[in-house]
């Protein structure tokens, strides 16, 4: 679709932060559009487990953000076709850990004795948390943004100078794609990947603090589980590794046994954005605002809808 009109603000890029941010902009009643060089079903976040919990923790902005995140998502799972489901779960770590503050704080958060940990974890605590199915949630998003009237255009970015006038503000929500089109070379990928098996009645997620780039998460979303995973910084092969997919099933069926005969449905290689820092700042284009919105690394849908408030109030258009 091309777009017809000059908006109050372009977004780029069509992730979960994109779409994210398009809502939230849409919903302060602006005019809205998107501009992005692949469809949702085909991003980066539709490969992505996914849970709630953000990775990146050395940034003061993120308890917030993902605060913010998980208050709007825990709204958005009252809605049975958006792929968001409220469920309780077990994380650990294989060393002494102090739980992060983004859960510490929840109702039903609980200390897990270590002697109800799986063999290898030392520290454990439960909480339920968001978990989402990230097509399904992608769908939702984009059918939330067609009831706003935005528009998406799918079409290749090549600078963000050819954009200038296109609308009042830009938003870079491009991802990896931030690394060329800034230029940032802060900006590298983090190949990671997953297995989607029948879930044989896991009701419960799993997740654990790894050291190391294999990291074990167990992902229940109704008819499938999704098993985790890998963190390979600065790979940018997106050819499964089937060595690497039988070590998660491996990893997670010493968790959960009855994963061990589980049908494997498809294994999922994605890249995420990593960067240092993520980047929320207002900047200029040829005069043209443009705000930044990446950098996001596995956290992307922890820190969704928080980074999406703080783009609206650097919009300066409300």
């Amino acid at each position: 679709m091309a777009i017809s009109r000059r908006p109050d603000v372009l977004v780029i890029g069509a992730g979960v932060i994109g779409l994210s941010t398009a809502v939230r902009l849409a919903e302060a009643g602006l005019s809205v559009q998107i501009l992005a060089a692949r469809p949702p079903r085909e991003t980066t976040s539709a490969s992505a487990g996914a849970s709630w919990g953000p990775y990146e923790l050395t940034d003061e902005r993120v308890v917030h953000w993902s605060e913010q995140t998980r208050l709007t998502l825990e709204k958005i799972a009252e809605d049975p076709s958006s792929g968001v489901r409220l469920v309780r779960g077990l994380e650990v770590a294989p060393f002494p850990l102090e739980p992060p503050a983004c859960v510490r704080n929840l109702n039903d958060f609980e200390l897990c004795p270590a002697d109800q940990l799986p063999p290898g974890y030392v520290s454990g605590w439960r909480y339920t948390s968001p978990l989402v199915d990230m097509p399904r949630y992608l769908e939702h998003l984009t059918r939330r943004l067609v009831g706003y009237g935005v528009e998406m255009e799918i079409a290749a970015v090549n600078s963000f100078k050819e954009l200038t006038g296109r609308a009042a503000v830009l938003v870079n929500c491009t991802g990896l794609g931030a690394r060329h089109l800034v230029p940032d070379d802060q900006v590298y990928p983090t190949r990671g990947q997953l297995v989607v098996v029948d879930n044989p009645g896991i009701e419960t997620f799993f997740q654990d603090w790894a050291e190391h780039e294999d990291m074990t998460y167990i992902l229940p979303h109704g008819s499938h589980v999704v098993l985790g995973g890998s963190a390979t910084p600065g790979s940018d092969s997106l050819t499964p590794d089937p060595v690497r997919a039988a070590a998660i099933v491996e990893r997670c069926s010493a968790v959960e046994p009855s994963l061990r005969h589980a049908r494997i449905r498809q294994i999922l290689v994605g890249l995420r954005p990593s960067r240092p820092s993520v980047r929320i700042e207002r900047d200029l284009v040829d005069g043209n605002v443009l705000i930044h919105n990446y950098g996001h690394g596995g956290s992307g849908l922890a820190l969704s809808w928080g980074c999406a408030d703080e783009v609206l109030s650097l919009s300066e258009l409300t």
